[in-house]
């Protein structure tokens, strides 16, 4: 059976990965626009820096729970059958086992430079004085994320993923951010089994066949072990 795993910020919530987002909608008091753009990058990249910098050192507080661990183990089972997708930008999911995680919307611990292009492994902080190690142009190199108004990434191939799809599972989604809450709609026109597995239900949670409700470290496990038998 092929299988389209989509994974968003509740299954890192549980480790501790703050979402940085509040009531009001800001995040860590900034406007989203100020931190998550490229216009608002260009205002102020020191400000942004410093944001991702603080998002960056926390990775190193938290570990893959549960959740992370069980998919894992399911790829490493079944594995070109299983494939994983992730709106987070940690790596939880490598550091529990995964692999081949296609990262929709970047990685934290990769840079991108704005002069040439390239995108790069990164650990530590960032800075307005941080060099690309491709092209040795120094400012250019901003974090390697998907903000408001950009493209996310590996579009082509996980169209051609959810062709094949079978069953397609959602965990911890909000179902509100596109053009990942439409790849259920997608997998359904395709005729596979369409699953969500939440803390509560998400804004297109009518849209799934199956509906789990609960932590997803509990969860998601107990759903791998029904696949697995």
């Amino acid at each position: 059976m092929k299988v389209v795993i989509l994974t968003g910020a509740g299954i890192s919530a549980e480790s501790g990965v703050a979402t940085f987002r509040d009531a009001n909608g800001l995040w860590e008091g900034h406007r989203i626009e100020d931190v998550a753009s490229p216009e608002g990058f260009r205002r102020n990249p020191a400000m942004v820096h410093e944001f991702y910098n603080r998002r960056r050192a926390q990775l190193s507080e938290v570990e893959p729970n549960e959740a992370h661990r069980a998919l894992a183990r399911l790829q490493q089972c079944w594995g070109d059958d299983v494939a994983l997708i992730t709106q987070n930008v940690d790596d939880l999911h490598e550091r529990a086992g995964s692999s081949a995680v296609l990262h929709m919307h970047g990685q934290l611990l990769r840079g991108k430079c704005t002069d040439c292009d390239k995108s790069f492994p990164w650990s530590g902080e960032m800075s307005v004085d941080s060099v690309c190690p491709r092209c040795e142009r120094t400012g250019a190199v901003r974090p390697d994320i998907v903000w408001f108004g950009e493209m996310p990434y590996q579009m082509e191939r996980i169209e051609r993923l959810l062709l094949n799809c079978e069953h397609f599972i959602a965990i911890g989604t909000s179902g509100v951010v596109y053009p990942a809450a439409g790849l259920v709609s997608w997998a359904k026109q395709r005729g596979a089994k369409t699953t969500e597995i939440n803390l509560q239900a998400s804004a297109n949670a009518h849209q799934f066949d199956e509906q789990i409700t609960g932590p997803a470290g509990r969860e998601v496990p107990r759903w791998v072990e029904s696949l697995l038998g």
